[in-house]
């Protein structure tokens, strides 16, 4: 059975890729490429925006009534539009977009109370078994005498808006998690004196088109462990989120994440 799908953000970076690999899914049928009404891509059509065949979806601020599923890559405030949307619609929904305020991660989780949303920093596989990696790790390094210093790296293209990115914050709160630190330090500077034993350090890059790169690092004295996860494209994002939103498909409400997905729960 054909899943039809929607997506949400359809002219950016993330949803032309979405439109490119989900046309070629056998499992999917894309029926909408939403933006926002200003959005310049207005009218065109989706599948040659997106640098391949004609798909006869255009893009539109209009959803389509013929979706079983959404997803939504774009930005924080079309996010929130979305999450309203599905919400009142009925459709379950990806959410792939970071940076959210407080006030729109808190909507994320009343839209959850009424359909299936997906929501997760990161739709790589490689990123959530590496997640998993660091989780283990972390619970294994907590009884190490000295203590082990945590620091985060991540490194992004110029165009990324949120910093640091959503994927380093939720490595850092699995890992906050396991060993009980508190205190999350975004970058230093100056005469700060020595590292605080219960911190976490996160340090954001932006340079070029930059996919996106990950580093774990656990520090103790003597020995080092370092985490390594790296992109070199947006493909694997975008085949997660096709992948998440075919899961959800006969899902009852509620909040799902990418351990959901993958089976890494």
């Amino acid at each position: 059975m054909t899943l039809t799908i929607a997506i949400h953000g359809a002219a950016g970076r993330m949803g032309k890729r979405l439109v490119a690999l989900g046309s070629q899914d056998a499992e999917l049928k894309i029926t909408g490429a939403v933006e926002n009404e200003n959005h310049p891509a207005i009218g065109q059509d989706a599948g040659l925006l997106a640098g391949i065949e004609s798909l006869g979806v255009s893009i539109s601020s209009q959803w389509p009534d013929d979706c079983q599923a959404a997803i939504d890559f774009s930005v924080p405030a079309g996010c929130e539009a979305a999450l309203r949307y599905c919400a009142a619609a009925g459709i379950p929904l990806v959410v792939a977009t970071t940076g959210l305020s407080e006030s729109q991660m808190q909507l994320v989780h009343m839209s959850a109370a009424s359909i299936p949303v997906c929501w997760a920093p990161n739709m790589s596989l490689a990123v959530n078994l590496t997640m998993k990696l660091a989780q283990r790790a972390a619970a294994a390094l907590k009884s190490v005498p000295q203590g082990v210093d945590v620091e985060i790296l991540e490194r992004h293209h110029r165009f990324k808006e949120d910093s640091p990115s959503g994927t380093a914050l939720k490595f850092g709160s699995l890992i906050a998690e396991e060993l009980g630190i508190t205190k999350h330090q975004h970058g230093r500077e100056g005469l700060c004196g020595a590292r605080q034993r219960n911190e976490i350090g996160y340090h954001a890059i932006r340079t070029g088109d930059d996919p996106g790169q990950h580093t774990i690092v656990f520090g103790m004295l003597g020995e080092t462990i370092e985490l390594r996860v790296a992109a070199s494209n947006r493909d694997c994002y975008a085949q997660g989120a096709l992948a998440a939103a075919k899961f959800l498909s006969g899902k009852p409400a509620g909040l799902y994440n990418m351990f959901d997905v993958l089976g890494l729960t």
